[in-house]
């Protein structure tokens, strides 16, 4: 089993994430560990926990950065694509069980010096926790067997604006240090997220198992897909981004990949941008091409 690290900043498709991994075999999740970006950073933590009550999980919750690396407090969150809550307003309860002690980065920190060169981290929200690592701790660069990331949007448009995807822009300057930072990244942008469908006619089949937990996601993914269909009318469905570096650090096959150097623009109205590089020593894998078709049935089998 491959030891992971799951960095979230859970809406709805972190939540399709973490049901992805948590049935995956070849995984061993240590802990989640939260941030803000699609949610504060109070109600990440909450989500996190509700989802993993919901699959009857008892993983540690690490809470952690609640703002920016330099830009302070997140202004806006994007409610029109995951709800009021984060979860496309689903959250009839609050979860039982609750948050471990401790930080984010220091989780990230300690267990990565306890078990050096063996864990992967995947991250899906803001680069802050492991920026913040990193500068506490940066011995730890070198012990970290690889970081699947998703975000960015190297050879296409962004989603927020023009340039820039959503998790890359929620925190800049965490981003561009990590891509700096010499760690072994696979990029799991928007070049290959959004080849990737989940049609809505799935969710019937989800809460036909009868299973509580399918019902949960199947109601948070429409709400999800109703959001699309505001942005892609006729779509039918949504792209799985999240799901998907859960699949990479599952089966890397899944992708094609291009060895490149990262920057992330801080500044201008490009602010959010990766521009992708080949010079020099290219220590980032960016993927390029993914075999949806493959990745969505595999992602089906386990999800629910």
């Amino acid at each position: 089993m491959k030891p992971i690290i799951f960095d979230v900043d859970t809406g709805i498709d972190d939540a399709m994430a973490m049901a992805y991994a948590l049935n995956s075999p070849e995984l061993e999740v240590l802990g989640f560990t939260t941030c803000f970006g699609n949610v504060p950073v109070a109600e990440s933590t909450r989500n996190t926990l509700a989802v993993l009550e919901k699959l009857n999980r008892r993983i540690p919750v690490f809470e952690g950065a609640d703002q920016t690396l330099v830009r302070g407090m997140k202004k806006k969150y994007p409610k029109h694509v995951h709800g009021e809550d984060g979860l496309g307003n689903t959250l009839q309860f609050e979860p039982a069980i609750k948050a471990s002690q401790g930080n984010a980065a220091d989780f990230i920190i300690d267990q990565v010096k306890s078990r050096p060169h063996e864990i992967t981290i995947i991250a899906v929200g803001p680069l802050t926790n492991i920026a913040m690592a990193i500068k506490k701790a940066p011995m730890i660069m070198s012990l970290v067997k690889e970081v699947v990331i998703m975000g960015g949007a190297v050879n296409v448009p962004g989603n927020v604006t023009p340039y820039a995807e959503a998790n890359i822009i929620s925190d800049p300057e965490a981003a561009d240090q990590v891509f700096a930072s010499g760690l072994p990244i696979t990029l799991v942008g928007l070049d290959v997220t959004l080849q990737t469908y989940l049609l809505k006619s799935k969710l019937d089949d989800w809460r036909a198992t009868g299973k509580e937990s399918a019902k949960f996601l199947a109601d948070m993914t429409d709400y999800y897909m109703k959001a699309y269909e505001n942005s892609h009318p006729g779509l039918g469905g949504c792209a799985l981004h999240d799901p998907l570096a859960v699949g990479v650090a599952v089966d890397s096959s899944f992708v094609n990949t291009e060895r490149m150097n990262v920057k992330v623009v801080t500044e201008g109205e490009e602010t959010g941008r990766t521009i992708g590089q080949k010079n020099g020593e290219s220590r980032i894998r960016v993927c390029t091409n993914v075999e949806s078709a493959r990745f969505l049935k595999h992602f089906l089998e386990r999800v629910i």
